[in-house]
């Protein structure tokens, strides 16, 4: 193996593995067996949480200035390591090294932002009658739990770990089995910016230790990310033992193209948005409905998406079993009667031929009845709808289940007016494939996309990793006393 076996990081440690079952971990580029991972159970995240819970009283008394000097130190280590976290993710899941790149640059703004929460949490305070002052202030859960998925092991780890652990929380973090070698490395690097141990602890498992956490009396909160079968019974089981929860799951979005639409500037951003991470995002325009008369603007997508090309540009997707999932869909539109413009099936790189590739797709002439156009693909798959008038294509976007992102392409600023104010969807592009907020800014979409209140970044996710503790004082008694005081 190309890695030693993975570890669970309790304690500050890594700890030897006491399970007695673990599960291979392959290199989606190229089909190669390059570490392991222990399948943990409940008697681990019993470990990790009693860490946890020990490191709690001294982190969370600590001064928020303080603790977000360790992750201005993070921050820095994250730069100086950019290189190598971005290839451990680019081994693990396949992405492209630009990809691999940017995506630890996202994890680099999303510790920036907590460093600014000193900010953002300094409370309120009033005199609220004659002598008696109120005051309202920010405090931390206890022990907390985030757990991720496969498809960007460094960022979305990110969307949880600074904000919570800078808010006083220690945490628990559940990396997907099937990319844990990232979440190893965040861990060493926050112990090497100096944070006390206990305070963030890493376990891996699969099912089991997600049920596990779900049901753990000691963990106040859960945050999720993975798909909305899964989100939905996380969400379930978190509530109903009464803890905190917000699970994403996933999406079906839609990019509507106007004939007013720059074309140049649209097939680009068409094509990015379907075929970028090999179109494994919540965020991804799987769906295109076109508005009219747009074959001038398909046909330049199509010229587009050839550019994209296996291995070179388009990294891999994460398994065998995704490969076969998203070929099979795209053989079922074909046999349905949708014409494939791009045929991304059967993709083999040169040199890495075991890896799971497959090429960019384009498919015209979906129906909203085709099970392509209802269910998430979560490949490099785009398939394309054709509507008469704009409210024909939002109706279809309002019928889906999901609710993540919508984006309009278009050169009327009225129509893509009308866009924001009647897509159903969480997250609202004009002439943006991936309409992904930047920092402050939250994410996070509605409907079957999102379990819970709150968002999981930005601002929002205050709210969620705190809660309030009111205090009201008085300290002079001879004031006149009214019912206010």
């Amino acid at each position: 193996m190309k890695y030693p076996a993975i570890r669970n990081f309790v304690a500050g440690k890594p700890l030897e593995n006491a399970s007695t079952s673990a599960m291979d971990v392959f290199s989606p580029l190229t089909g190669e067996l390059i570490s392991t991972v222990p399948l943990s159970g409940a008697e681990a995240l019993d470990a990790a949480v009693r860490a946890a819970k020990a490191a709690f009283p001294s982190w969370s008394a600590t001064p928020i200035k303080e603790r977000v000097q360790i992750f201005y130190r993070y921050k820095t280590l994250l730069e100086r390591d950019m290189k190598a976290l971005a290839e451990l993710v680019r081994e693990e899941n396949g992405k492209t090294m630009d990809e691999a790149r940017a995506e630890v640059e996202k994890a680099i703004e999303l510790t920036e932002f907590a460093c600014s929460m000193p900010q953002l949490i300094q409370g309120e305070f009033l005199e609220v009658s004659k002598g008696v002052e109120a005051r309202a202030e920010r405090k931390p859960l206890g022990v907390v739990a985030s757990i991720a998925p496969f498809n960007f092991p460094n960022m979305v780890p990110h969307w949880t770990i600074p904000n919570a652990i800078v808010l006083g929380n220690t945490m628990i973090l559940k990396p997907s089995e099937q990319v844990p070698l990232s979440a190893v490395k965040i861990a060493e690097l926050l112990k090497e910016a100096g944070l006390p141990d206990g305070v963030l602890n890493v376990v891996n498992g699969d099912k089991e230790i997600v049920e596990a956490i779900c049901d753990h009396p000691e963990i106040q909160a859960v945050s999720f990310v993975g798909s909305t079968k899964i989100a939905k019974v996380v969400y379930i089981r978190a509530t109903s033992n009464l803890k905190r929860c917000v699970a994403l799951g996933g999406a079906k979005n839609h990019l509507m193209v106007l004939p007013d639409a720059h074309p140049d500037m649209t097939a680009s951003n068409v094509a990015a948005s379907m075929s970028g991470c090999a179109g494994q995002r919540c965020m991804a325009g799987s769906t295109m409905v076109g508005v009219g008369a747009v074959d001038g603007i398909v046909a330049k997508i199509v010229e587009e998406a050839k550019k994209i090309v296996a291995g070179q540009n388009l990294g891999s997707v994460i398994s065998k079993e995704a490969k076969e999932r998203i070929e099979k869909h795209i053989s079922e539109a074909e046999a349905a009667g949708a014409k494939v413009l791009l045929d991304g099936r059967n993709a083999v790189v040169p040199g890495h031929e075991d890896g799971y590739y497959v090429g960019a797709t384009v498919i015209d002439h979906v129906t909203p009845d085709m099970r392509i156009a209802q269910e998430e693909v979560f490949g490099p798959v785009l398939a394309i709808m054709r509507t008469n008038t704009l409210d024909e294509a939002l109706a279809i976007e309002n019928a889906n289940p999901y609710g993540n992102a919508a984006a309009v392409f278009t050169s009327s600023g009225s129509s893509a007016r009308y866009v924001m104010d009647h897509a159903n969807a969480g997250m609202i592009g004009v002439n943006i494939g991936v309409p992904v907020p930047r920092e402050p800014f939250s994410f996070g979409g509605w409907n079957e996309s999102k379990f819970g209140a709150c968002d999981i970044t930005g601002k929002s996710s205050i709210e969620f990793w705190t809660q309030l503790k009111k205090t009201t004082t008085k300290w002079n008694p001879e004031s006149r006393v009214n019912w206010m005081s």
